[in-house]
């Protein structure tokens, strides 16, 4: 899931300066899963931005609506009943919400509430750790299920560098080596010929190939 953290109040607060009507929209969809952007986190940041901007002397009328994503059309159109006499919406989602919300409702001004941090996934609760790049061409299915581009501090593709001791990655001793976790997970698999197997350089144009990357499904286009 896409993982992101709340902006300072006072960033946002500053990009809403002179705004009399904002509204606080929720997400339904990952940063609720992650604990920032859903219902309960769009009530509170619309409490404290009121609190805020009454005491900075700009009280301002605000209100909240939450709907399942922000970057869905079917979703997107439901928040146009509670975008009457707007000024801004500070929204609750990723990026990718924002930037959809503002395309739909250009003459409108959209605040992002959150900073997008990476897709991760959940260790414990309230700890989210990054497990995908999105680099668009995945090579677990020989990495025994773990990502050398992102799980290695370089992204190495076949073996650790000389750094790597017992284990650990030489950038932190928090930080377990990728490839040992590779070497283990074979191991227990009873696949170690996997790491004899040479993967190419990364075709990096993949990730990011001029643009904005796109897929289209024509089996389920309407």
């Amino acid at each position: 899931m896409i993982v992101a953290e709340i902006k300072p109040i006072e960033e946002i607060a500053e990009a809403i300066k002179g705004a009399k009507k904002v509204l606080v929209a929720g997400c339904g969809g990952c940063v609720t899963v992650c604990l920032s952007g859903g219902q309960k986190e769009t009530d509170i940041m619309a409490s404290a931005l009121r609190m805020k901007m009454k005491v900075d002397g700009q009280p301002l009328e605000i209100e909240t609506a939450t709907y399942e994503r922000q970057c869905d059309p079917e979703y997107v159109i439901r928040f146009k009943e509670h975008l009457q006499d707007v000024d801004a919406v500070v929204s609750m989602a990723c990026g990718v919400g924002v930037q959809f919300m503002a395309e739909n409702y250009p003459e409108i001004i959209f605040v992002p509430g959150q900073n997008t941090k990476f897709a991760g996934a959940a260790i414990e609760h309230g700890i989210w750790e990054e497990r995908c790049m999105l680099c668009g061409e995945c090579v677990l299915a020989k990495t025994g299920g773990v990502c050398p581009v992102i799980r290695c501090s370089k992204s190495l593709m076949n073996g650790p560098c000389g750094g790597s001791q017992n284990g650990v990655c030489e950038i932190s001793k928090d930080t377990p080596c990728a490839w040992q976790l590779i070497y283990d997970r074979l191991k227990g698999q009873g696949r170690l010929d996997m790491m004899t197997e040479v993967l190419p350089a990364k075709n990096w144009s993949k990730n990011r190939d001029g643009g904005p990357r796109k897929i289209v499904r024509e089996d389920v286009r309407l």
